[in-house]
């Protein structure tokens, strides 16, 4: 049986990395029917310290996550687009938890509709049903990943121009509901892009969570904010890689993470 502090800590390294990747490559845009998309992402971060309740930094023992995920995109109509997105892990924590687990991550199935399309801009709606790995919350490393989750977001874009440079901005903001005691979320995210040349696309991203009060088995309240910096190359009309990093520079209750992505995106 896991102690208070265990399901804390637990929580406080378990908060998971939203994939940059989705909202980098579509965001609020729809796909045509007919057309798909493959993005397989990888991200590898580490974290010895940790925001604590009065947002100051202090030593955690040793994380490391290492993370995979294929999201797999497709045009029902050009309206709707439904998605499916399996997922793997690992994490090991240092002692005194000493603590490691290898297997499924969450695996999100769902869909985005298009709400509005007008000049440059567009409107959608999107939920997502996030599954579970595993459903053992008496191993630390498995704790903030066992919960069935249902994130419902509305998504902005707009494409512009910045001098002659193709430009967008896409802003989401969602309602996250969680379960097995942990908080329902409120998530903030943004992106920026830019086209300095043809075949280059220059990303900045924030993701920002909230947790709606504290849970119940010693799940606190905590909030936790990331920024994000990649650069995708365009190999051929079809075939794209990213490579990028992230940190979390702000937080309460939660892992001060750093590390770094890296994708491949396949249109067809």
């Amino acid at each position: 049986m896991l102690t208070r502090d265990r399901f804390t800590i637990g929580l406080c390294i378990g908060l998971g990395l939203v994939a940059p990747s989705r909202t980098a490559w579509a965001g609020a845009w729809t796909l045509d029917a007919g057309s798909g998309q493959v993005i397989g992402s990888g991200f590898v971060s580490s974290s010895t310290e940790i925001f604590d309740a009065a947002r100051q930094l202090q030593p955690t023992p040793r994380y490391n996550k290492l993370e995979a995920e294929a999201l797999i995109e497709y045009g029902i109509t050009d309206l709707l687009t439904m998605m499916v997105a399996p997922g793997l892990q690992h994490i090991d924590i240092a002692a005194p938890f000493s603590a490691e687990r290898t297997g499924l991550g969450y695996t999100e199935l769902g869909g985005r509709y298009r709400l509005l399309l007008a000049d440059s801009w567009v409107v959608s709606g999107q939920v997502l049903v996030r599954v579970p790995g595993t459903f053992d919350d008496t191993n630390p490393a498995a704790i903030g990943y066992t919960d069935v989750q249902t994130d419902v977001r509305a998504l902005v874009g707009r494409g512009f121009s910045v001098g002659k440079m193709p430009a967008f901005i896409d802003l989401e903001l969602a309602q996250r509901f969680r379960s097995a005691g942990a908080p329902d979320e409120l998530r903030a995210d943004a992106t920026f892009g830019i086209q300095p040349a043809p075949r280059w696309l220059l990303l900045a991203q924030s993701f920002n969570v909230i947790s709606e009060g504290a849970g119940t088995w010693g799940f606190p309240s905590y909030d936790y904010y990331k920024l994000q910096l990649s650069a995708v190359y365009s190999l051929t009309p079809t075939l794209s890689l990213q490579v990028g990093g992230f940190t979390a520079y702000a937080g309460r209750n939660a892992l001060q993470e750093n590390g770094l992505v890296l994708g491949g995106w396949f249109k067809f």
